[in-house]
């Protein structure tokens, strides 16, 4: 990005009226004439949850430190589709253990299920993996809409050749396969989610723990784990499933499992916002500070940006024009978060039942899963 130096910032001290930090993380911005500044964010509450749904007038920009009125800026949430796009890689665990248990139709239900709940912008992939050194494609990265139209074949036809389970090996290869669909987009901002399916640890010993680790901490993407039953190694799937580790304690709670993770897709997914505004500035560089102010939290950005050549008729409905680097896709600010940032936080336990279909509700699912707080892309 030419020209601009980014800050990232989190309020160090709030003020004596018992305000809770929120944490803004900056992915990428556009500075464009005639005057037209746009963040590209991803916002967490106080207690490191997705944020969502919060409208353009409760942001306040400040430039130089003053605040610019709403009327002035023209400030405006835009569509985020305009500039990325997302790709979500279902990877299932189809060893022996699982063909062999009969517990296939449960599977193919609960893929079913979180393609009927997965936003309908993302480009969803499902791989498979026994024992063998390669991974099995069931579905290429597409539409969601066409995979789901195919939610009831997409396992039909599955035969296990090698019972064992290659667990790291297809981590790794997972990681690969989201990594090459990012960097063949002319997208300028793009970001995977690796979702896995298993009902136990690796045997195969293709790859070790450490090649599966290494893959996730070197790539852009947020990964969650979906265990089943009570062979899974929990520590190893909460580092696998550093955004999320979900446990379905068996078959019948697999369905509610695989809506919850969905639904951590989606929250996450919209609490990235585009915002938009127009500045008053004309020249010279500027320090420009977004604050959120919601109830008992609050956080902020900042960002310092040359307004040289800046003119008035500025259009805050205009698409942003984001850079694409060289080497590669921008930062998703979660996924690059320390990694220290990146244990999960305590489980919560839910008691495990089936229940019957029922009409879609928002927040996390229940119905058999034990399930940790991470945030979710």
């Amino acid at each position: 990005m030419k020209h601009v130096t980014v800050v990232l910032a989190v309020f160090a001290a709030l003020s004596a009226a018992g305000c809770y930090r929120m944490r803004l993380d900056l992915v990428d911005a556009s500075v464009q004439k005639p005057s037209n500044v746009a963040l590209f964010f991803q916002m967490d509450d106080k207690d490191g949850e997705p944020k969502p749904g919060v409208a353009a007038e409760q942001f306040q920009i400040y430039e130089d430190g003053k605040l610019i009125s709403t009327y002035e800026s023209k400030q405006t949430i835009l569509n985020p589709e305009v500039s990325t796009v997302r790709y979500t890689l279902l990877l299932l665990d189809m060893s022996g253990s699982v063909v062999e248990s009969g517990q296939v139709p449960q599977v193919q239900e609960a893929v079913g299920a979180f393609l009927e709940g997965i936003g309908e912008d993302e480009k969803v992939a499902i791989y498979a993996f026994d024992g063998r050194a390669e991974l099995q494609p069931l579905a290429e990265f597409g539409a969601r809409e066409a995979t789901l139209a195919r939610k009831n074949e997409l396992l039909g036809k599955w035969k296990t050749e090698d019972p064992s389970t290659n667990l790291h090996g297809a981590i790794v290869q997972g990681v690969a396969a989201l990594d090459a669909a990012k960097a063949a987009s002319t997208v300028p901002l793009r970001f995977g989610t690796l979702v896995i399916f298993t009902d136990g640890t690796d045997r195969a010993h293709r790859a070790s723990d450490e090649d599966a680790l290494a893959a996730i901490r070197d790539s852009r993407t947020t990964t969650f784990v979906i265990g089943l039953g009570g062979e899974v190694d929990q520590e190893e799937a909460k580092r696998f499933g550093k955004d999320g580790f979900v446990l379905a304690a068996d078959k019948a709670a697999m369905k509610a499992a695989f809506e919850d993770v969905a639904e951590r897709i989606n929250a996450r997914g919209r609490s990235y916002y585009l915002l938009s505004y127009c500045s008053p500035s004309r020249a010279g560089s500027h320090e420009l500070q977004l604050v959120a102010k919601l109830e008992d939290q609050q956080g902020k950005l900042t960002y310092t940006f040359d307004a040289e050549g800046f003119e008035p008729d500025c259009d805050p409905e205009q698409v942003p024009k984001f850079e694409i680097p060289a080497g590669g896709e921008p930062v998703d600010a979660a996924a690059a978060k320390p990694q220290d940032d990146l244990k999960p936080a305590p489980k919560v336990e839910v008691k495990a039942e089936a229940k019957p279909p029922k009409a879609k509700e928002t927040g996390p699912s229940k119905g058999g899963v034990q399930t940790d707080k991470a945030t979710a892309f």
